[in-house]
């Protein structure tokens, strides 16, 4: 992990009326030469972290936030 917290990564804010989400891009795309099939694995990236997340003890955790 000490090696991933030296790297300058991309990042980007993500941003609807109900959540504020800034991500840190770990994986290289760059290999993707087309733009929409990047774009497109890029998605199914988030789509499975939110889903991992979800399955996790933290995302209970947080919403413990509300009570």
């Amino acid at each position: 992990m000490d090696e991933i917290d030296t790297l300058l990564l991309p990042e980007i804010n993500l941003e609807t009326d109900d959540i504020i989400m800034n991500i840190a891009i770990k994986k290289d795309y760059s290999q993707i030469e087309d733009l929409q099939e990047r774009k497109e694995e890029f998605i199914n990236d988030l789509k499975a972290f939110i889903e991992e997340f979800s399955q996790t003890p933290e995302s209970l955790d947080f919403m413990k936030y509300f009570d």
